[in-house]
């Protein structure tokens, strides 16, 4: 699949992305600005204890000469007042300023939590509605299992990145900050020592930033296809049995379970570097600064209440820099998950500037002029100059071998594919010049492998207008021939399909889909080898109907059956993307050609069969 493009050169890809995340927030992202304001007072906050140690020591217990190191405010709130002690005094600040900590954490993670859910919503929409509006290629590009994947583990990611990763790094970013601060009021040396860690854990980060993305990205690959390969055989447990292939497809899965465990513990292995390499350069920076804060208090160039200050920021700045390894991994994760949600996301879909196009009223005429047609991805034409006219309310057959291209020409018509040449008219309008959802709304299609929904069998049917009466759904219910097998059903139309119809018979559901095209007249009608999956007798009993109630509709039947295609109005025999014959059956069986072949098979196959039957008679 397509899906994750090359890695772009570092710095214009870490933008990019972080662009990208920022623009997904949308109006939301204003809902941070009272986040990181909480985050703000509580950090501030935090770095205060330090220096209530160094006033209770140096002041209070009168172990220094060197005064208090807390702002005036707070300082000044530390004298003897109404007989309670400075002691006293200092813990119950101490308490007071922990508890209103916990009020602004509860308000930070309150607001980040609200942000991100909104956040995540819109997403979800906007994937659903991206995914929606995708065209043919996109779809018949992508595996389903990491299309969902990517709408539900990558935005899951996301999510958890911009609401916990993101606010940790401006908290480490804040808390590393006030600190330094604080430490240049104290002792500016000191402060710059306690710094020399910080070079050597950012470049530790870097590079391990630009060895695990891409780690990260194979991982998410690998987990996507194991993901697919569990879809699909859930989704085509009928086809295993049936071939018995459940050990085959374990031992597959298997391998591909193994390919992403192998992945992950690479993963695993250079994260465990980093993290004990930058563990072990943390406790020497600490051991550092506790060494030289020994010798400036014993020489007495600082206090001992400076001096355990000093320890504690020193844990501010050299513990949370030790966390970026955390960090730098989450983003490489999100990263990742970024570019392929963007990969749905900045897919412009197939509806671009389809605003302004016309909406004529259609009555059913269609006309194609040397149209041919090739796949992005292939270099020669699958659709070669094809011309033919059918005028409103003709049937049109077509036949040909399998993969000739009749489908791709019916693709064409309802515009899930766009030729490069030549002209396709309706009503004499090109049908580009048409809006697509109004050209498919005029256009039924029966696909040669229906879709249904996991609802009841009326809802199936009412698809297209859920406010449809039931008598409305059981006349198109008998005119597809189904009416009879609904009703033979314990609950009626009321009965569940199973995803994808899987508790129909392929017959029945291809019967429902036909019911379920027909609920609303429509001018042009396509039945791409839909009735392949019915008896002769349905067949005919089903196209009968059909003459009677959209006599007026334009019909295209795509079929390998000559006894359906006979009574079309124009036939037309295409073969290797070309229509080689076209008229009606009876100059057509006059033609030593494709179609008279065909014919006289099946006549002798017919003929075999009758006799057959009145033998075992």
């Amino acid at each position: 699949m397509e899906a994750i493009k090359k890695v772009e050169k570092p710095k214009r890809h870490i933008f990019k992305h972080l662009g990208l995340m920022f623009k997904w927030m949308g109006s939301n992202s204003l809902l941070l600005i009272p986040a990181l304001v909480s985050l703000f007072i509580v950090s501030y906050l935090r770095t205060l204890t330090p220096l209530f140690g160094q006033h209770i020591i140096d002041v209070i217990l009168k172990m220094s000469d060197d005064g208090s190191k807390l702002p005036p405010f707070f300082a000044d709130m530390l004298v003897d007042q109404g007989g309670l002690s400075p002691l006293l005094l200092a813990a119950i600040l101490i308490v007071v300023l922990a508890l209103i900590r916990a009020v602004f954490i509860f308000v930070q993670r309150a607001i980040s939590g609200i942000f991100a859910e909104k956040t995540a919503y819109n997403l979800r929409n906007n994937l659903y509605l991206k995914l929606r509006d995708a065209d043919y290629y996109f779809h018949s590009h992508s595996e389903t299992g990491d299309i969902i994947q990517r709408c539900t583990t990558d935005v899951e990611m996301y999510k958890r990145f911009i609401s916990e990763q993101s606010i940790e790094v401006a908290r480490l970013v804040l808390l590393v900050g006030l600190s330094i601060y604080q430490m240049s009021r104290l002792n500016v040396t000191i402060m710059w020592v306690s710094l020399i860690i910080a070079p050597i854990l950012l470049t530790s980060a870097a590079f391990y930033f630009s060895k695990v993305e891409k780690m990260f990205n194979e991982i998410e690959k690998n987990e996507a296809s194991m993901t697919t390969h569990v879809q699909e055989n859930v989704s085509g447990a009928r086809v295993v049995k049936a071939f018995a292939n459940e050990a085959y497809e374990v031992k597959k899965f298997r391998g591909l379970n193994r390919k992403f465990t192998d992945s992950d513990y690479g993963l695993v292995k250079k994260m465990a570097i980093f993290w004990s390499s930058t563990d072990f350069i943390s406790f020497i920076q600490f051991f550092i600064i506790a060494l030289i804060g020994i010798i400036f208090a014993s020489r007495g160039d600082i206090s001992v209440g400076v001096y355990t200050a000093f320890l504690a920021y020193a844990g501010n700045i050299i513990w949370p820099m030790r966390q970026l390894g955390r960090l730098v991994g989450d983003f490489s994760k999100t990263i990742v998950s970024v570019s392929r949600l963007n990969h749905i996301i900045s897919n412009p879909g197939e509806y671009v500037d389809e605003e302004d196009k016309d909406t004529p009223e259609i009555k059913g005429s269609v006309e194609f002029k040397n149209v041919s047609f090739k796949f992005r991805d292939s270099k020669e034409d699958q659709i070669i100059d094809i011309n033919f006219k059918a005028k409103q309310g003709q049937t049109i057959a077509i036949i040909g071998k399998t993969g000739s291209g009749k489908s791709t020409l019916m693709n064409l018509l309802i515009r899930l594919l766009d030729y490069q040449k030549g002209q396709i008219l309706v009503d004499g309008i090109e049908i580009t010049e048409i809006e697509k959802h109004h050209l498919r709304k005029n256009i039924g299609v029966i696909l040669q492998e229906p879709f249904l929904f996991s609802k009841s069998v009326q809802d199936n049917i009412k698809i297209s207008d859920t406010n449809t009466d039931l008598n409305r759904v059981s006349n198109v219910a008998k005119i597809a021939q189904v009416h009879n097998d609904i009703m033979n059903f314990e609950k009626g139309y009321d009965t569940l399909v199973g995803e994808r119809g899987v508790t129909l018979s392929g017959g029945q559901k291809q019967r429902v889909a036909i019911a379920r095209m027909l609920l609303k007249p429509k001018p042009i009608l396509v039945f791409d080898d839909s009735l392949s999956a019915v008896d002769t007798e349905t067949d005919i009993q089903i196209r009968r109907a059909l003459n009677q109630e959209w006599k007026e509709s334009t019909v295209f039947i795509i079929t390998h059956r000559i006894t359906t295609a006979s009574e079309a109005d124009q036939i037309l025999v295409i073969e290797d993307g070309r229509i080689k014959e076209s008229g009606k059956h009876e100059d057509l069986i006059k033609i030593n050609g494709l179609y008279k072949n065909i014919w006289e098979i099946q006549s002798q196959i017919n003929f075999q069969l009758e006799e057959d039957g009145e033998d075992n008679e």
